[in-house]
Order: C-alpha cells, then sequence, then structure tokens
C-alpha cells in the first residue's frame, strides 16, 4: 500500500483542527509522523500487519472534538477516510478498533500485536530527548522563563513518566523507554552540576 496519500490527508487534516495556541510548537502532524517512524521500527523488530500498524499510527489522533473523547473523533474521522479511499472493511475495522484502543494505556486487556505496537510507538514519543525539548520551549514561554525553570519541569515530568514504563506493551518498547529515561537522568545530573 502506498502511504504517501494518506500521509498528505494527514497533513492536511491536523493543519486544520484546532492546535494549541498556547504551545504553537507542538502540533500534531510532528507528533503523528513521530508516532509513524516508532511503529515502522517496531514492526521490523516484532512482525505484526504494516498496514494495519501504518495506518493506524497515521490515523490515530486525527479527530478533535469537544463533544466525545479525542480516540473517538479520530476513529470516527479514520474509518470514514479509509472507507472512501476502497479499504478493505476488515482492514478498516482493525484500524478503527487499535485507535479506539490507544487512549487506554493502563489496559490489561489482551491486545493484538498491532495494536500493542502502536500504543508503543505513542508512548515513545512522549520522552526522551522530545520530551526535554518538549519541557524547555514550554518553560521558555512562561513568565519569568530561566534555566532553572526548565530544569524543574524536566524534572517533574521526568518523575511522572518514569513508572509510565508499565504501560509499555511490548520488551522492546520498554527497552527503549528505559534508554530514553536514563537518558532524561543523566540529562538532569549534568544540568545539575552545571546550574547549582
Amino acid at each position: 500500500m502506498d502511504y504517501s496519500e494518506v500521509i498528505e490527508f494527514v497533513k492536511k487534516t491536523t493543519s486544520e483542527n484546532k492546535e494549541s495556541a498556547k504551545y504553537p510548537f507542538r502540533n500534531s502532524y510532528d507528533h503523528t509522523m513521530r508516532v509513524y517512524r516508532w511503529a515502522i521500527r517496531l514492526q521490523a523488530k516484532l512482525g505484526g500487519d504494516l498496514d494495519v500498524i501504518v495506518l493506524a499510527a497515521l490515523l490515530h489522533d486525527i479527530g478533535r472534538s469537544d463533544d466525545v473523547p479525542a480516540s473517538e473523533a479520530s476513529a470516527e474521522v479514520a474509518v470514514e477516510y479509509l472507507d472512501s479511499i476502497g479499504v478493505s472493511p476488515e482492514l478498516i475495522v482493525k484500524v478503527g478498533e487499535i485507535i479506539m484502543m490507544n487512549a487506554d494505556k493502563d489496559t490489561e486487556k489482551d491486545l493484538s500485536l498491532e495494536c500493542r505496537i502502536v500504543m508503543d510507538a505513542d508512548l515513545l514519543d512522549e520522552v526522551g530527548a522530545i520530551e526535554i525539548m518538549r519541557d524547555a520551549m514550554v518553560a521558555a514561554t512562561e513568565s519569568e522563563a530561566s534555566y532553572k525553570r526548565a530544569y524543574y519541569r524536566i524534572k517533574e515530568y521526568y518523575r511522572t513518566n518514569k513508572p509510565l514504563v508499565r504501560c509499555c506493551k511490548t520488551e522492546t518498547a520498554r527497552t527503549e523507554y528505559m534508554k530514553r529515561m536514563q537518558l532524561i537522568d543523566s540529562f538532569l545530573y549534568q544540568l545539575e552540576k552545571e546550574l547549582f
């Protein structure tokens, strides 16, 4: 399957969705593309149906609504779009189910490999170097911005994200998650030496 048409749809649709005006550097398209790349990497190591994984990763965050949860809005947009381009009903159902489950990172349900990979790819985009960049940029937009405020923000998010390794659904993602936590830990250690 050629994913370029789907990527263009994602780019166009996410640009039309309401993004947070508070943090203009954060956008759904960039996040989606990072999740897509991680999903492909995980699939290369773990297997699974590439079409299901890629389509679910690309469309997992496509919908926005004030009335329903984002996963439900995204699944609705994804199903409608995939149907419009002639994707088989069986594939549409699998993709829609993964998108609906994606937000429930703490679930104990028995998930398909494809669902576990997409959930892990999404989770991996929230930690590591990207988290350090995001936290520093957020701190820079706040009043009285300083390196110390950025340090404390990074440290707080490190503290709250570290236990989320339990949400990783595959050992491959768990290993990567812990590497990213170690990166942040090392960064904070060095930053402490330089700041205080």
